[in-house]
């Protein structure tokens, strides 16, 4: 077995923090617009938002591409501001796998935010709480068990994300290569020794994310 590139698991980890922190933010803050308001299209955005479960991870990763390639309007001003193209960079892989595992955050902090007691928010309006106060307050520590939950499921997804990431980040060693990219570039390379040893890293980081995430959960309130 060659010696073992740990790039890869160290750069997947970025990526997947930094798509949690965006999922996390967009996911919460959807899940309680989608929750406590009505509008029109509300149907509509909430099956939009959750293309990324039923789409093939190619299919998104093309649309990703269109919507952030160099010809487009936010490519072009990307490369504008950093004099640089976004896609087939690190920061791509962030944004493919924040997109690829937003549904898991958004759908698991809708359904608990839904189920709160209308009750408990309704007697803190009494107390003169209202908006994000009422939000911060009382909304959201009531569904933090559901809202942990679904953050430690957007993580896990956006660890092991492959199809988008690689459709708009690339495989380029060193720069680009996430640990499930990794893998599969040692298994097309014949190297299975290094290629089990990568998934076997990436499997136990996993589970002890999402060990400490649920006893998080638990103690959690």
């Amino acid at each position: 077995m060659s010696d073992v590139d740990w790039f890869p698991l160290l750069l997947s980890l970025r990526v997947a923090t930094l798509a949690t922190l965006v999922t996390t933010l967009v996911g919460v803050a959807g899940a309680y617009a989608l929750s406590r308001f009505r509008f029109p299209g509300r149907g509509l955005i909430e099956a939009i938002a959750s293309l990324p479960i039923v789409l093939p991870p190619t299919v998104l990763g093309y649309y990703l591409l269109v919507t952030i390639g160099r010809n487009s309007p936010i490519g072009r001003t990307y490369e504008a501001v950093f004099g640089q193209q976004l896609v087939f960079t690190w920061q791509a892989a962030v944004l493919a796998a924040a997109v690829a595992s937003l549904p898991y955050c958004l759908r698991t902090a809708t359904a608990a935010i839904s189920a709160i007691d209308a009750g408990y928010e309704e007697a803190a309006r009494v107390a003169g709480l209202h908006g994000t106060r009422l939000a911060f307050v009382v909304t959201l520590p009531l569904a933090a068990r559901g809202i942990i939950a679904g953050v430690s499921l957007a993580f896990a997804r956006a660890l092991g994300d492959f199809g988008t990431t690689l459709m708009v980040a690339g495989n380029i060693p060193g720069r680009t290569q996430t640990m499930p990219i990794a893998v599969y570039d040692r298994v097309q390379a014949f190297d299975y020794a290094t290629a089990g040893v990568l998934a076997a890293v990436l499997s136990t980081v996993a589970i002890v994310v999402l060990l400490v995430v649920r006893r998080l959960e638990r103690t959690a309130l």
